[in-house]
């Protein structure tokens, strides 16, 4: 069943640009509670979360919602689901640093059809639908067109959430390092996923994400011609998280080899 229309899209998207700006104000973090010594939730992802879960239920009554604040054993994956991250980079938010997004993306059928990625403090929102393209504020964007490795600006996460990971994380990142001009640390995956896709930058790696992470950034990345899998070259899971690597498609088998030497 596909439930995805022009309207449809339109209204989710200027949804997602109001939620986000929740996020702007800086006496917005009132309540911070800790998920884990490194995992946080605050009462602005609370607020984006609900003000989104209601609009899109007046929007789309039939469509589940599998947000990362709540519980996920309810989604039906045969049916169409939202795949909501109200704040993607909380970390960043608590201490103002002003890299943060709210990701939204659409699946249908086993697939993302849709996914909007939106970044309140500079106001660009990267949508893309499938068969249709990526953009940035309405203007087509497409990755880069780096064939070098070592003339690549590549972004790599640390994992804060899974610290047991941190050597191989730390492995990787010494491995695309050594292999590339410089590698970023922004602590926002969708963005990251985005940045790829805008070229930006030409690759990303994350070993541990979770879908409501990479969903919508996902598709804007393979809309605008780049290529997305795990780092093993396996496709990425709509219900089950797990590693990412991210890149212009030009340069994904250069950083497997990479990351898997």
């Amino acid at each position: 069943m596909r439930v995805l229309t022009d309207v449809l899209a339109e209204q989710a998207e200027e949804a997602v640009r109001e939620a986000g700006a929740l996020l702007t104000d800086p006496a917005a973090v009132q309540t911070i509670l800790s998920k884990s010594p490194t995992d946080f939730v605050t009462n602005v992802d609370l607020a984006v979360q609900s003000l989104l879960r209601d609009r899109l239920f007046q929007l789309a009554p039939a469509v589940q919602f599998l947000g990362e604040e709540g519980d996920h054993t309810a989604i039906d994956p045969g049916r169409p689901f939202w795949i909501l991250d109200p704040v993607d980079g909380t970390t960043n938010l608590i201490h103002r640093f002003q890299h943060s997004a709210v990701s939204l993306a659409l699946a249908e059928d086993g697939q993302v059809t849709f996914g909007v990625v939106y970044h309140p403090y500079t106001q660009e929102c990267f949508t893309a639908r499938r068969g249709g393209g990526a953009f940035q504020n309405g203007r087509p964007i497409r990755v880069s067109g780096t064939i070098r490795l070592a003339e690549s600006l590549l972004s790599a996460g640390t994992v804060p959430g899974r610290r047991e990971l941190a050597d191989e994380a730390f492995r990787q990142m010494r491995a695309l390092y050594d292999r590339c001009q410089d590698v970023r640390r922004t602590g926002c995956a969708s963005l990251d996923l985005c940045y790829v896709a805008c070229g930006r930058l030409d690759g990303y790696v994350e070993l541990s994400l979770q879908p409501w992470d990479y969903a919508a950034g996902a598709l804007v990345v393979e809309e605008a011609g780049g290529q997305i899998t795990t780092p093993n070259g396996s496709p990425l899971s709509l219900t089950e998280g797990g590693a990412v690597l991210a890149s212009n498609q030009i340069l994904h088998a250069a950083l497997m080899d990479a990351l898997n030497g």
